[in-house]
């Protein structure tokens, strides 16, 4: 029903927009509505913006109190004499005039500075609270190249390193939860009831807890320093087998009974009637493990202790040392690391509402 509950609809952006209770007007409700998508689409996005503006920054804009919010860089000119840029400021002079002025050093609250268009007149020694620093929008696009250029071949690594650990263990997922949901949902059988208790009751266990016990298998396993001891130790999700088992409560039973009156074997069954019809359920469950697979830190950093197997998680961690961090690379590695989540919920996203709805109703 709530298949046909969304397409009757209409899930388009423009049909949400337009909705309205109203006929002719915005009613009160509307107004509310609105204004509360608005404050949850502030909430949502607004840190996302942040870091994705903050990634063209330099460092130095990096560091400025208070931050802006857009990008600047600070202009400068080519001053007869000196081999670099100098910067500019617009200085407020003794006399009350402006002017637009080239700053040579700084000593304190005072600062020496010259004429960029004839510096022959001199040095002038201005305060630091009369001078504004010229500065327009620039996006710091070396942030990016200076990252790659910085990682090389290792950023290649890196990336493949997280797409396998994220798609076999996804893959894997999906597998051994869908037969347990199967089993749970469609088998009658004594402890039925207790194994679903046993299985949901393992969500009040932080993961932390059981932290040091994973490492002791996967070290016993001969697999630390390997991506499968990252992979196998979360392949099954207790979260994944409830969604699953609640959706295939809504396929009819009669179904399944008239494919065994046909001699289907219990795997065709799952395999050719199950899964297909489980597809929203499916999809939500794959959603779920590439957020989680894709931004796992803490096991990784517990498991893999050589570099040529690090995930991008792991290499954000690298560009922060004991007297310094990388703001700018840092903020350029986040944006790149989380592109990927992005778009795979931009496509997947319809599934979400649909896989999470259907869960419910039987």
């Amino acid at each position: 029903m709530a298949d046909v509950a969304l397409s009757k609809s209409g899930t388009s952006m423009r049909g949400l927009l337009s909705a309205r209770r109203g006929r002719n007007r915005l009613d009160v409700s509307d107004w509310l509505t609105y204004g509360f998508l608005v404050l949850g689409l502030l909430i949502m996005f607004t840190p996302v913006a942040w870091v994705v503006l903050s990634s063209f920054k330099t460092q130095a804009n990096l560091q400025e109190f208070p931050p802006s919010i857009l990008p600047y860089s600070s202009e400068t000119a080519m001053v007869g004499g000196f081999d670099q840029p100098l910067p500019l400021f617009d200085v407020t002079l003794k006399d009350g005039t402006k002017a637009r002025l080239a700053q040579i050093r700084r000593v304190g609250r005072n600062a020496q500075m010259i004429d960029p268009e004839n510096p022959g007149a001199g040095r002038v020694t201005v305060a630091v609270t009369d001078a504004v620093a010229v500065r327009k929008v620039r996006l710091a696009t070396e942030n990016y190249t200076n990252l790659v250029a910085s990682s090389g071949q290792a950023m290649g690594r890196y990336v493949y390193n997280s797409l396998f650990i994220t798609t076999v263990a996804t893959i894997i997922t999906l597998v051994m939860n869908s037969m347990a949901a199967f089993a749970l949902s469609k088998y009658r059988f004594a402890g039925s009831s207790v194994a679903l208790i046993s299985i949901l009751s393992t969500l009040m266990i932080p993961a932390t807890v059981v932290l040091v016990p994973t490492y002791l298998i996967v070290a016993e396993l001969g697999l630390v320093g390997n991506l499968w001891g990252v992979i196998l130790p979360t392949v099954a999700t207790p979260t994944g087998v409830f969604l699953l088992r609640q959706y295939m409560l809504t396929i009819p039973d009669e179904l399944i009974e008239a494919a065994r009156m046909d001699h289907a074997s219990e795997w065709r069954i799952f395999w050719r009637i199950v899964l297909p019809l489980s597809s929203p359920a499916l999809a939500v469950v794959a959603i779920f493990s590439i957020l989680s697979r894709w931004n796992d830190f803490l096991l990784p950093l517990i498991v893999l202790n050589r570099r040529e197997v690090y995930t991008l998680q792991l290499a954000l961690n690298s560009f922060q040392s004991e007297f310094e961090i990388r703001y700018d690379l840092l903020l350029a590695m986040t944006t790149l690391t989380a592109l990927p989540l992005a778009c795979a919920f931009i496509f997947l996203q319809r599934y979400i509402t649909v896989g999470v709805a259907s869960t419910g109703i039987k």
